[in-house]
């Protein structure tokens, strides 16, 4: 790297120099020339510079025309910093999502300070001001939340016109699973209720969020619903919204087991739309346990496929999760055998069983269990030979992406704890905390790293403030 040097000569001109260094030692390439007064100073940068250029090709930061002003830095006073090339990438990306023809710039900014340090909406604003030098009022605020609501449907296709567009999504397959968010609260309503909380939080109330996404894990959809409402029964309600809104004909939905029901089944084979959902193997008929073990036990990657009341049901072999489950298995057996060597500790653990006062190990369940070892399973209505067993057990296997959207929703968005109380302020959050989420994954899809690393990046680029 080349720099440009003026200096003092002993007879009072300025000397104009080309410099590098070199081992941590300034080393002068080139002397360019010395002039008596500022015109022919700049003269002589002008020509050191043309003269980088043609040697190395390397170019200049500024403009040779633009002429800055000299102000010494004891004249300037440092009054903090902004993050300027992170507000602008991420206005970049909102282009990309066609975002900015929302016409919008409260709802851009608040999904930029969602992402950049997420907190409350005032707290935002604030943030917004002391780092980014955009300016929103509180009353803008309040007033822009139903103009913010009435934007959600255009704001889903432009998220869904990208996963398209870039991620090649066709709608032929998408994973759904459902959250619990808490709130910072003990009062009830029609939809914060209090119910089986994922979070830990069973005293609170809360609501439940519905994610779809691509097999990327690009979010398509959601739905929020009541607390207390139970997760299968979020499944058809905005399966059935998604397939109305895109005007889908046929679609396979991949869940997870607490999907499954005769219901939920039923009302997806009249809709025309299949699904792939884990089955909980020890609920099956041990008859049917006993035949998937003696069949494909042993053989890693085996897979049997036989006909239930849920569907085609498909167990497979793994050998790796054979060792995993026998691990478990074991240390499940020896915590059973402690506890009844001291009857008066007893608590409610998998492998003893009690009539009445009298408690032992439960041999039935264990053999059950040893037969289960390394063998899920899995229910669909995808039959053979359109889509093979392997495709199928691979679809359920990328349902991790679901789980890690909500994991980049809950720790780098800070979704939950809410502190709302209305259902507008609740929807609004829910859509910025989308929109968000939408740009981090996209950032990420694209950069092949995390939004942690991408944001740490660039915030480590600043704009130094100063006052004259």
């Amino acid at each position: 790297m080349f720099h440009i040097r003026t200096s003092k000569t002993g007879s009072g001109k300025t000397a104009v120099q080309i410099l590098r260094y070199e081992k941590r030692k300034l080393v002068i390439v080139k002397h360019i020339g010395s002039a008596n007064n500022r015109k022919e100073v700049q003269r002589l940068k002008h020509n050191a510079n043309n003269w980088i250029e043609e040697t190395t090709r390397q170019q200049s930061l500024f403009p040779q025309a633009v002429e800055l002003p000299v102000v010494q830095l004891n004249q300037l006073q440092y009054v903090g910093f902004r993050y300027g090339l992170l507000y602008e990438s991420l206005y970049e990306v909102f282009k990309r999502f066609n975002f900015h023809w929302l016409r919008n710039k409260l709802l851009l900014d608040l999904v930029i300070a969602r992402i950049a340090q997420p907190s409350s909406k005032l707290r935002s604003i604030e943030f917004l001001k002391e780092f980014f030098g955009v300016e929103h009022g509180r009353r803008e605020l309040y007033r822009q939340i139903p103009i913010i609501l009435k934007t959600r449907n255009t704001i889903e296709s432009r998220i869904l016109e990208i996963a398209k567009k870039e991620f090649a999504f066709n709608f032929s397959v998408v994973f759904y699973d459902v959250t619990t968010l808490y709130f910072e609260s003990f009062q009830e309503d029609e939809l914060r209720r209090s119910g089986f909380s994922k979070d830990n939080k069973f005293t609170q109330p809360q609501i439940l969020l519905g994610l779809l996404v691509s097999g990327e894990g690009f979010p398509v959809g959601y739905q929020i619903f009541e607390g207390k409402k139970f997760e299968g029964h979020t499944l058809i309600p905005i399966i059935l919204r998604f397939k109305r809104k895109h005007k889908i004909e046929r679609l396979t939905v991949v869940a997870d087991a607490a999907m499954i029901s005769i219901e939920n089944i039923k009302a997806l084979t009249k809709v025309h739309l299949n699904y792939i959902v884990g089955a909980r193997a020890a609920n099956l008929p041990m008859k049917t346990i006993e035949e998937v073990s003696r069949r494909i036990s042993g053989h890693d990657g085996a897979t049997i496929r036989m006909q239930t009341n849920y569907g085609g049901l498909i167990c497979e072999f793994s050998q790796k999760r054979h060792t995993k489950d026998k691990r478990e298995m074991e240390k499940q057996i020896t915590k059973a055998e402690k506890l009844l060597k001291n009857p008066g500790n007893i608590k409610r653990t998998k492998f003893i069983s009690s009539e009445g006062q009298v408690y032992r190990l439960n041999a039935s369940l264990i053999e059950k269990t040893k037969s289960l070892l390394g063998i899920k399973g899995y229910y669909t209505n995808l039959t053979t030979p359109e889509v093979n067993d392997q495709t199928v057990i691979e679809h359920y296997h990328n349902l991790w992406h679901v789980e890690q959207a909500f994991r980049i929703s809950k720790s780098d968005l800070l979704i939950r704890p809410m502190f709302h109380f209305k259902q507008q302020m609740i929807e609004t959050h829910i859509l910025i905390c989308f929109m968000a989420l939408a740009v981090c994954k996209y950032m990420e899809l694209k950069t092949d790293r995390s939004i942690k690393s991408n944001l740490k990046l660039l915030k480590s680029v600043t704009d130094a403030k100063l006052v004259r």
